[in-house]
């Protein structure tokens, strides 16, 4: 996987916006990423695309650390990025938590970030990060093609795109459409294969007749009851199961190598542009990209941790013996044109 780049990007608020309703630095040095010290005075604005009851508590571990309070505003991701580009140099957001690559990538072409200190992006896997420092990824969230064990043998689980053509899976595949994940991924293929073998693969897939639903946790509980045959999910929503998801009727396949179903997106963090100079945001990004948030993540969603010495989650392949798609993670900036796409195909 190559490590992405900027991408110019045009339209990118009103691609946010729709998104929105389709889904539900200066020279001084940062402090250590694991107990951030900073002014212990001072107040962060984050802005989270991800859930508070996920983000709180390891926002509280900050501030117990620290010192620095955090008001932190929530919603979705695209969301969030939607309300910054509009917000511009008058938002008084300083730091961005994001769900995915995409949405990081699109406000870094405008250029609403920062660049980000090499002591912080540098404290994880740059595969996963920006090559030009405007923001740092914080978990690796890997695409995979959930299956029914007692229906379907582990051999036969598709691998590539055209597997999941087969006629044999008709009425047998559960998607969710107007789910960020689901559209990051079709963003990649968009990416990887060009717009026309995107739009026919889309085609295809409808005339295989897939079983449309609102949520990855819905598509696993649909193959876990045997409701249908496979479901295209993230990788945690099976091993953050509450039970062992090896003994589970779902269990998971991952892509091929070098394709789309095995996208490795990222969440990941960044520093607004008009708090280039704060070393409390700095502070705050330094511990999310840290060993101690890390561990947070890894065990409280079963993502993959990109700091290189903090173990990733049992029951799945590391990190670095997954091979995705050959495309720059900031590529999937390119949202609207995957909605739009999405949209003249009939799938939202």
């Amino acid at each position: 996987m190559r490590t992405p780049r900027p991408l110019a990007l045009t339209g990118v608020v009103a691609g946010l916006a729709a998104l929105a309703l389709t889904a539900c630095g200066g020279a001084e040095q940062p402090a250590p990423a694991d107990a951030p010290a900073a002014s212990g005075t001072g107040t962060v604005v984050l802005y989270s695309g991800r859930d508070e009851n996920l983000v709180g508590p390891l926002i509280e571990q900050f501030t117990a650390a620290s010192g620095i309070r955090v008001e932190t505003r929530y919603g979705s991701t695209t969301e969030m990025a939607a309300q910054l580009l509009e917000e511009g140099d008058r938002t008084p957001a300083q730091v961005f938590l994001s769900q995915d690559a995409g949405a990081l990538g699109a406000l870094s072409a405008q250029g609403r970030l920062a660049t980000l200190p090499d002591a912080i992006t540098g404290a994880v896997d740059r595969d996963f990060s920006s090559t030009d420092g405007s923001w740092v990824g914080l978990t690796g969230r890997a695409r995979v093609v959930a299956y029914d064990s007692r229906e379907v043998q582990a051999a036969d689980v598709p691998g590539t795109l055209q597997e999941l053509l087969d006629p044999r899976w008709r009425g047998q595949i559960a998607i969710a459409p107007t789910n960020a994940s689901f559209q990051a991924f079709v963003t990649a293929v968009r990416v990887s294969e060009g717009e026309e073998a995107a739009k026919a693969w889309l085609q295809g897939l409808i005339a295989n007749q897939p079983q449309i639903m609102q949520s990855n946790g819905a598509i696993l509980e649909a193959v876990n009851t045997g409701a249908v045959d496979l479901g295209l999910i993230n990788h945690y929503y099976w091993a953050g199961s509450e039970t062992d998801p090896k003994a589970l009727r779902a269990q998971i396949a991952f892509g091929d190598p070098g394709t789309p179903l095995a996208l490795v997106n990222v969440t990941g963090a960044a520093i607004l542009s008009g708090a280039a100079g704060s070393a409390d945001a700095r502070a705050l990004v330094a511990f999310l990209a840290g060993p101690q948030a890390q561990a947070y993540f890894a065990a409280e969603t079963a993502e993959y941790p990109l700091a290189g010495d903090v173990a990733g989650p049992t029951g799945v392949p590391p990190l670095n013996e997954l091979d995705g798609p050959d495309l720059d993670l900031s590529d999937l900036a390119s949202l609207e044109q995957t909605v739009t796409l999405l949209t003249d195909v009939g799938l939202i």
